[in-house]
């Protein structure tokens, strides 16, 4: 069966549009609540990031649960990861984030984590998406849920987020610039740093419910680069507005994206004799480079579907414990049950500090391949995957990269087009072939 409103990250989408209003809040999380209550569970977190809808949702969300007969337990401003750990430590029986992540303010949504911290099951979100339909009934008023306020979450998180790297790790005599996106970390992600050693300075830590991923972030590091240069910082580290994604930026002014901290990490576990199966997760759009740099070490890189979602997959499907993105969401299975940018960076720091050099040093042990990428609408070519033009002019631009780079063709999840990325070590070979099969894709579509 297929879902009608959860996506590969949750639900997600503008404030005021269906689904993304206060009257289905209430009834998702009455519908919820009906799901765990058939379980014999009786208690979910709610927590949210900083963007000013979360106050409407969190309140829609705590009254359906509630006509549910489920207690609730509001955590305020946290970052998804911190949300998952909360679940599993507070001996909840389910975790709910409101957040969009990465998106601006006028974006929301809602994930959900299980008991264990982990995403919900496909078959969990399919029941509450049958009950969604069901109508709404109160239980009796003397069962109806009860609702406080979990004053600790933070100070809780913070410590769990510390003994994710050795007690022997101390971050003195380093100086870093912190960037919390004006989102769910701004009151958490320096304390954990500072408390460790390290010499902090902050941006984007004051959110206004409008500001939140506003020209700061992960997404948007020009600031943090400006930052380090200017403070003459050792590093800088931009977390994206739920916190669950990281990049970092070297004391040169460069961005350390989410490849190259991969590479870092696994490096390191591996050096530690802690990476299973000498292998990582990637995803299609990895970088070439990435692929290239872990061979050297012996290191297989398995590619899986763009998405954290399928990124956990692959993990427990080949056994794994270190997979991530491009884009920052890093995941440490062998530290927590979910991507966590905090854990994430606190990895890469305490590599830094046992390998005794800098990031910039760290990151050079990788070589980004130039990579192009072209969007072609596919609103006219339902069939482009086994169009033979398409697959000819691919083909074609494969033999002419031979083993230095590769080609991958891909549908956008959020939108109606084809895109058309070339990698490999020509940058000038890797954009002519990008807009040269973009071209042919663009022809089928006419």
């Amino acid at each position: 069966m297929q879902k009608r409103f959860f996506g590969t990250d949750g639900i997600r989408g503008r404030v005021g549009e269906s689904p993304i209003t206060p009257e289905f809040m209430l009834k998702l999380g009455w519908a919820a609540g009906r799901v765990l209550a058939r379980a014999g569970n009786s208690k979910v977190l709610i927590g949210k990031d900083t963007r000013i809808s979360g106050y409407m949702f969190e309140s829609a969300l705590e009254a359906g649960l509630s006509a549910a007969g489920i207690n609730i337990s509001l955590l305020g401003p946290m970052p998804t990861p911190a949300v998952a750990y909360l679940t599993r430590t507070l001996h909840a029986d389910a975790g709910i984030v409101i957040s969009a992540s990465h998106n601006p303010y006028w974006d929301n949504g809602v994930k959900f984590f299980s008991r264990d911290g982990r995403k919900l099951p496909d078959d969990v979100e399919l029941d509450i998406e049958r009950a969604i339909d069901e109508l709404l009934v109160t239980v009796e008023p003397g069962v109806l849920g009860k609702a406080e306020r979990v004053v600790d979450a933070a100070g809780r998180y913070i410590e769990f987020c510390k003994s994710t790297v050795p007690m022997a790790i101390d971050l003195s005599g380093i100086k870093m610039v912190v960037d919390c996106a004006n989102g769910a970390t701004y009151h958490i992600a320096s304390n954990v740093f500072s408390e460790l050693g390290a010499s902090v300075s902050v941006l984007a830590v004051n959110p206004d419910g409008l500001n939140i991923n506003v020209d700061c972030g992960s997404t948007k590091p020009r600031r943090l680069q400006d930052a380090v240069l200017m403070q003459g910082a050792d590093l800088g580290v931009a977390f994206d507005g739920d916190g669950d994604r990281v990049v970092f930026v070297d004391c040169k002014g460069n961005v350390v994206d989410g490849d190259e901290l991969l590479f870092i990490i696994a490096r390191d576990r591996l050096k530690h004799g802690e990476l299973p199966g000498s292998a990582v997760v990637g995803t299609q759009m990895s970088n070439f480079g990435l692929e290239l740099a872990l061979g050297n070490l012996g290191i297989a890189l398995h590619r899986a579907k763009v998405g954290d979602r399928y990124v956990m997959e692959a993990l427990a499907a080949n056994g794994l414990t270190v997979g991530g993105e491009g884009s920052g969401h890093l995941i440490c299975l062998d530290r927590t049950t979910t991507g966590d940018g905090i854990v994430s960076a606190l990895q890469v720091l305490a590599a830094m500090v046992m390998d005794g050099c800098g990031l910039h040093d760290l990151a050079a042990g990788m070589r980004k391949l130039p990579q192009v990428m072209v969007n072609v609408p596919i609103s006219g070519l339902k069939d482009w995957m086994t169009c033979k033009p398409v697959l000819a002019s691919v083909r074609s631009a494969e033999r002419r990269l031979a083993s230095t780079g590769r080609v991958l063709l891909r549908p956008s999840g959020t939108e109606p087009v084809v895109r058309v990325m070339v990698e490999g070590e020509d940058s000038v070979l890797v954009n002519q072939l990008a807009h040269e099969i973009a071209e042919v894709v663009a022809q089928q579509v006419a």
